[in-house]
């Protein structure tokens, strides 16, 4: 006769209820409830960039509401007609940002449908317009020009983004903002001027972050670009380390395994674009290099020497838009470079690119201390046929490629660590 004791009933309900905190653990968003559109209201459904709220996560008992700008090419020109089968792209903004109306508009004179949302529970000014000449006369949104929500969600600080992590999910930043994002899509995607198959995503900073997590998560876009953000927030040299270490063991490692990029991005079906600068403090180069190295699906980078770290520099990049266009409409494609490698001081890279290279240089510093103070050199690179070559010094400590095409367009190889 088969006889269980209590401790092995014990035992094995406690094993059953670790395996599913661990599931819970790895997959604390359900997709299959984001991809419905969410209900949402008109605040302005008239002005060049429009606004609206959706509804998302509940928090403290109370479904949520994010607020959001849209634009299209038919709002901004007055002329909603020409809005037909009109691509579509989702911003994400970083720490103390909120949705920008410059950035919707940017997109939208690209021929983009364009939706920025908040992700701190608060609504930014209304746009102003110059009713003579049509352009947007209000400033740059601060944090302290904005208005908390009545059913805002939490707050984006460090509290809610790391401390909260572990107990009751509710209160976490992240449980709240990849929804947002996600619904975000779903949203537009069901807009009748929005073709659905042509979507893409980009974020800045902590929007960068947001980026790798949700364009591993939500395989529906057909391009995403993180600037900035990665993964790997845990480790080296990161701003935000030691916010994750002063967490308790178990809390550390529920973060990393539940909130770090580095958790999903081997996950990510999405052709993606890194877009950083070599000196980032934020984000540093080894962990940007990681995160990308963890990626499958079709992937670029471009890393510039000493690109700044703003919300205005961060959307500036032509590439952005190249690669997204690329994908999305078909237009040409950016440079594309293959794997760095260097032989007796020789460095050398195949490339491809439509248009052909006009430049190409090797970056290369010296330095050994922290990455974000490390002083880099540029040198003219050699291109012949469909090779980049240079001399690589041998004092360098980290070095890579660069490539730029007819069409102004900047690539970069993955940085090399000898």
């Amino acid at each position: 006769m088969l006889r269980i004791s209590v401790l092995q009933v014990v035992v094995t309900f406690l094993s059953v209820a670790s395996m599913f905190r661990a599931a819970e653990a790895a997959e604390p968003w359900s997709l299959e409830n984001l991809t419905t559109p969410p209900a949402m209201k008109w605040l302005d459904d008239s002005s060049p960039v429009r606004s609206l709220t959706y509804e998302n996560e509940k928090f403290e008992g109370h479904t949520t509401d994010v607020f959001a700008f849209y634009a299209t090419p038919g709002t901004i020109s007055g002329d909603t007609s020409k809005d037909k089968n009109l691509p579509a792209v989702v911003l994400i903004h970083g720490g103390g940002g909120t949705a920008f109306t410059q950035w919707t508009l940017l997109w939208a004179k690209r021929g983009y449908a364009a939706i920025a949302m908040d992700l701190s529970g608060h609504r930014p000014p209304a746009p102003k317009f110059d009713p003579t000449t049509g352009d947007l006369a209000s400033g740059f949104s601060r944090p302290d020009d904005r208005t908390r929500l009545e059913r805002g969600g939490p707050a984006a600080g460090h509290v809610q983004k790391f401390s909260n992590v572990g107990g009751d999910p509710t209160d976490d930043w992240q449980h709240h903002s990849v929804p947002a994002v996600i619904r975000a899509h779903s949203l537009i995607r069901s807009f009748p001027e929005v073709d659905a198959d042509r979507t893409a995503v980009t974020g800045i900073s902590w929007g960068g972050y947001m980026t790798c997590i949700v364009a591993s998560v939500d395989h529906r876009f057909k391009a995403a670009v993180p600037v900035y953000g990665c993964g790997f927030l845990y480790d080296g040299e990161s701003v935000q380390r030691p916010a994750i270490d002063a967490l308790s063991p178990e809390k550390r490692a529920l973060w990393i395994s539940q909130y770090d990029p580095s958790a999903w991005l081997p996950k990510c079906q999405v052709p993606i674009l890194f877009v950083n600068g070599t000196n980032d403090v934020h984000y540093p180069l080894v962990s940007y290099s990681r995160s990308y190295g963890l990626v499958k699906s079709p992937k670029q980078i471009r890393i510039e020497v000493k690109m700044r770290h703003s919300h205005q520099a961060g959307w500036a990049p032509n590439e952005i838009g190249r690669f997204i266009d690329h994908h999305l409409l078909g237009s040409e494609p950016l440079p594309q470079l293959g794997k760095a490698a260097s032989k007796d001081g020789l460095a050398s890279v195949e490339f491809k690119s439509q248009s052909g290279l006009k430049a190409a240089r090797l970056h290369y510093t010296t330095d050994t201390n922290r990455l974000a103070e490390r002083n880099w050199s540029s040198i003219p690179a050699t291109i012949d046929g469909t090779t980049i070559s240079a001399a690589v010094p041998e004092e360098a400590t980290i070095w890579l490629f660069s490539a730029t095409d007819s069409l102004d367009g900047m690539v970069s190889t993955d940085v090399v660590f000898p």
